[in-house]
């Protein structure tokens, strides 16, 4: 699939690079389209690719001893996947398309090479892996068990409204297609207890969930609530 330099520049992560990066990043590279639910890769597979997203999304997650998915990253378009190859080493999650998606493919080292010899390319690399470990932070702070699940299940639709949230006459809407089942595999948790946070939020009208959207009247009063309760 041709996709041109000009669509590439639109892309934050090469909007800064020169226009010889993007020339060969276009030459060197190919645009894939995903269907939802496949696998691009899978955690400690041996690729020598980087993937860039142009349209859709993708979950990055892992999976416990038990079989439990944990989503760590949704990422949608402009984002690098794998970064972490680069070090040459084999990847260290699962990769699954949430949403349609059309990716960018480009050989590890062809990329590295452009690397070399345009320090803005290099700097929005390591933008990615900074805002990457910035995210686990956060999630490494949410994540304690003696964090309620009705707050950890705020805490995380708060962050996708502020992402992907789209104004709408109810407030805000989150422009994704979220299953129960996804929502307990963002927050590594069981469905069941999943769907009974939901219920009691819901009654506490802080949002709505209904054809697998989420709408929120109001973002702040999610913020207050995992502040707060």
């Amino acid at each position: 699939m041709e996709y041109s330099e000009e669509e590439l520049r639109k892309l934050k992560i090469f909007s800064s690079i020169s226009d010889k990066s993007i020339s060969l990043i276009n030459r060197n590279g190919k645009i894939k389209e995903y269907v939802s639910g496949s696998m691009i890769f899978l955690d400690k597979e041996y690729i020598n690719l980087i993937y860039v997203m142009i349209s859709g999304t993708v979950s990055l997650y892992k999976v416990n001893e038990n079989g439990q998915k944990k989503v760590m990253f949704i990422l949608d378009n402009g984002k690098i996947i794998n970064e972490v190859i680069i070090k040459d080493i084999p990847e260290s999650i699962n990769c699954e398309v949430f949403e349609d998606a059309k990716i960018l493919e480009i050989d590890k080292d062809t990329f590295i090479e452009i690397m070399e010899s345009d320090f803005q390319l290099t700097k929005a690399v390591i933008d990615s892996l900074s805002n990457k470990v910035r995210r686990m932070y956060r999630q490494l702070k949410n994540t304690p068990s003696s964090i309620k699940i009705e707050k950890k299940l705020v805490a995380k639709i708060y962050k996708l409204g502020k992402d992907y949230g789209i104004s709408c006459d109810n407030g805000i809407m989150i422009d994704m297609n979220i299953s129960i089942t996804y929502f307990a595999d963002l927050l590594g948790s069981q469905r069941e207890t999943v769907s009974r946070a939901m219920k009691t939020l819901q009654n506490k009208k802080l949002f709505y969930y209904k054809e697998r959207k989420i709408f929120i009247p109001n973002l702040q009063k999610l913020s207050n609530y995992f502040k707060t309760s």
